[in-house]
């Protein structure tokens, strides 16, 4: 059993208000690519959707002269930094096993390497780390448009259930083998 779905983490009011930031249909996109790159490299489902999903929470608005951009974004970025902070934060005060959180919020820092300074080797990432980097790059479109498509809230919303359903589904199936 989940200390926290996905429903619950999307409607709260700060995954909200950061999740525009960043585009919802980007960030459900990846919680659903993280899922299902999650089963086929040994890595907790409910976790990568939750990393997947959470992942660009630390965006900030880079526009100028009501344009993003793009140049701005890459130059001063430090998005997974407080996405993985923020992410945190939401997770452990959404009632989020501690632990799991520590994991969700590492998986979000280490997505990319984009705020490393120019030079830095690769970084070293774990299987979930490994997945929701993965993921993100399955979604990314030149100048950054992946964070520009619409989906309207009750579609955003009923995927957001359905990939729940899908993690219960395996949770219950999980649980039944360890039983047997």
């Amino acid at each position: 059993m989940r200390n926290v779905t996905l429903e619950q983490i999307f409607s709260h009011p700060i995954a909200q208000k950061y999740l525009q930031r960043s585009g919802i249909a980007h960030a459900i996109a990846v919680a659903e690519h993280a899922f299902s790159y999650a089963q086929n490299n040994n890595v907790d489902p409910d976790q990568a959707a939750k990393a997947g999903l959470l992942h660009d929470i630390g965006h900030y608005n880079w526009y100028r002269n009501g344009e993003w951009d793009f140049d701005l974004y890459k130059e001063n970025d430090i998005h997974a930094i407080k996405g993985a902070n923020r992410a945190h934060k939401l997770l452990i005060r959404s009632g989020e096993n501690r632990q799991a959180a520590k994991e969700i919020a590492l998986a979000i820092l280490l997505h990319t390497d984009s705020y490393l300074p120019a030079g830095s080797s690769q970084l070293e990432r774990n299987p979930l780390q490994h997945v929701v980097a993965l993921a993100d790059e399955a979604e990314e479109q030149p100048g950054g448009n992946h964070h520009y498509q619409t989906i309207d809230p009750q579609t955003a919303l009923d995927r957001i259930l359905q990939l729940d359903k899908q993690i219960d589904k395996l949770d219950k199936l999980r649980n039944c083998r360890h039983s047997s």
